[in-house]
């Protein structure tokens, strides 16, 4: 194919016209400093940077957005830094995920307003991820995700910390008393000594992974930690990497297609990776027009193994899987199951990749008949109580409860929860499910990370640490734990979720994908009758159209206006 000439990149339309307000848009570039032989006559390369004070993972993006630019103005492009909604995963409230789809809408139209050509996108904690991408597919210019970057282990008293997942344990710990308040401030500034996102599995890179498998970043750019050296010369590449594909026209619709998306979801069963990612990954295929469901999942989760040996799946963390060989590494390991032939960012194929690809450490990452857990990193349950579907990571779950039934304790919302979940009188024992009602898409709203429901204080006590939970919330994907998660419908939209009363029996069998209410439909029948749907928590803004267009989990909790559809097209310039 040949090369674009630069009369027909997009940014020409607002720079090349001998008018009026071509004029402008040249006049005032240059009221910035910039010579007019600095930015006429070159790709105009966005450079959508999601730093902010409040995001310590993406402390360090201000000096990437400094190697990007000084290599896309090496590689003869014009470099423009825009910021993008940041979404410090920790800091935000109620929850990022109410923000997602913001962060995405604000994506595609920063692009589409501006003279952009090509971008390169800064991100990496949970939602920036995800958001980025999505927005990116939507409006479908040449596009390279730069991911932020794993942090470095954590370490205390001798014992190598992964963040969130350590910071579950060590939290029951104070709970039970095996730890004092003094450890639990000792612990704050040791699980966390660098920027970049969480050192386990969590959300963050199993979604950095996951774009990373699809053929949207440098190959093995997501496995860098954040405060490597090497880290800033991948910033670097992917600079000089965008301008060629913005004059190869190398946009994503230009190269991923479902292989692409199927590929990402053998590598999320692979890295025992968060059930976040059910959500997130069909979320970005809707903007990419590919079909994708849960059932896929499912499919591919039943296929393929846990093979990286990562909290909470497995017992260590992601410097120690750069070491081993980093993605490309895993890549060789699935060869056999994936799709070799999916394109990337380079314009080459899985198998370009594989041919660099070597493992150093064979317990980090692990061969297909030796697999870290015998539990796949998910399970789409299906059943009366979860008609569209439910999630399970068996992977870190207990296997003693992947078949039990037990009575349900229910917490309207999460609130109750807070309220009574370590009063001594709960009626509640090891085998009781616990049940949060109301912490969903609308619901929440948001669908916040409740799902890892604490277990009672009382039962603490008593040795207990796991215990069946179910919800139509979300879990960290640093957690761990026996719990059932994006329960669809969701209770504030009359799912069976609602319905369910204390006392009442449920059952859960991993392996036969079922999750079912054991009350006869007489008396469902009469409880939906009965039901009232809760008011929304609020009518205004952005909260509000939230509330009244986020689709179900099952559905990826896009906005229905937003999955697929038609182009928007160029805006108009007069």
């Amino acid at each position: 194919m040949a090369p674009k000439s630069i009369g027909e990149l997009r940014s020409q339309r607002w720079f090349a016209a001998a008018d009026m307000r071509a004029f402008a848009h040249r006049q005032r570039t240059q009221q910035m400093g910039l010579r007019r032989e600095e930015f006429m006559g070159k790709p105009v390369i966005a450079i959508l940077n999601t730093w902010s004070d409040m995001s310590p993972c993406h402390a360090h993006l201000r000096d990437r957005a400094e190697a990007v630019k000084r290599a896309v103005w090496a590689a003869g492009g014009y470099p423009v830094e825009l910021p993008a909604l940041s979404l410090g995963e920790v800091m935000v409230k109620p929850t990022t995920m109410l923000y997602r789809n913001l962060l995405s809408i604000e994506v595609e139209e920063l692009l589409r307003s501006h003279p952009i050509d090509g971008a390169v996108l800064l991100g990496g904690c949970d939602k920036t991820a995800p958001g980025l991408v999505m927005g990116a597919l939507s409006m479908d210019i040449p596009a390279i995700f730069c991911p932020a970057g794993p942090m470095l282990n954590g370490r205390w008293k001798g014992q190598v910390l992964g963040a969130g997942t350590h910071t579950r344990k060590y939290w029951d710990d104070l709970r039970s008393g095996e730890i004092t308040q003094e450890d639990w401030v000792d612990l704050e500034s040791r699980m966390t000594r660098s920027h970049g996102t969480c050192n386990t599995m969590g959300t963050a890179s199993t979604m950095t992974s996951i774009i990373d498998a699809m053929g949207l970043t440098l190959p093995g750019a997501s496995s860098i930690p954040a405060a490597d050296s090497g880290h800033i010369r991948m910033a670097s590449a992917c600079g000089e990497q965008i301008v060629e594909m913005v004059w190869a026209d190398r946009k994503p619709s230009s190269f991923l297609t479902r292989a692409n998306f199927l590929n990402g979801a053998r590598v999320y069963m692979a890295l025992g990776g968060s059930t976040n990612a059910a959500i997130h990954l069909i979320a970005m295929a809707g903007r990419a027009g590919v079909e994708l469901s849960l059932d896929d999942l499912d499919t591919i989760a039943r296929e393929v193994p846990v093979l990286a040996n990562i909290r909470p799946s497995g017992e260590r963390l992601m410097e120690d899987f750069y070491y081993a060989g980093g993605l490309p590494a895993l890549l060789k390991r699935l060869e056999a199951v994936l799709d070799l032939e999916a394109g990337n960012v380079l314009g080459g194929t899985v198998s370009d990749t594989l041919t660099i690809a070597e493992c150093y450490d064979d317990d980090m990452i692990r061969p297909m008949d030796r697999p870290v857990k015998e539990g796949a990193a998910l399970a789409v349950l299906k059943g009366n109580l979860a008609p569209t579907g439910a999630v399970i990571k068996p992977s870190a779950a207990n296997p003693r409860l992947a078949r039990h039934t037990g009575r349900a304790v229910v917490f309207e919302d999460y609130p109750d929860l807070v309220a009574r979940i370590d009063d001594p009188a709960l009626e509640v024992t090891a085998d009781s499910v616990l049940v949060l009602k109301n912490a969903g898409p609308k619901g929440a709203p948001g669908m916040p990370e409740w799902g890892a429901l604490p277990i009672p204080k009382k039962l603490l006590a008593e040795g207990v640490r796991d215990m069946l939970r179910i919800s139509d919330a979300r879990m960290s994907g640093t957690h761990y734990g026996t719990c059932v998660l994006h329960v669809s419908p969701e209770s504030a939209v009359g799912g069976p979720l609602a319905l369910v009363r204390n006392g009442d029996e449920i059952a859960l069998d991993v392996e036969a994908r079922s999750l079912d209410l054991l009350v006869d439909e007489p008396e469902l029948k009469r409880r939906r009758a009965e039901w009232t749907p809760p008011e929304p928590k609020t009518r205004r803004g952005y909260t509000g159209l939230y509330q009244d267009h986020v689709m179900q989990a099952d559905q990826g909790c896009d906005f229905a206006f937003l999955d697929g559809g038609p182009a928007q097209g160029e805006p108009d310039i007069f």
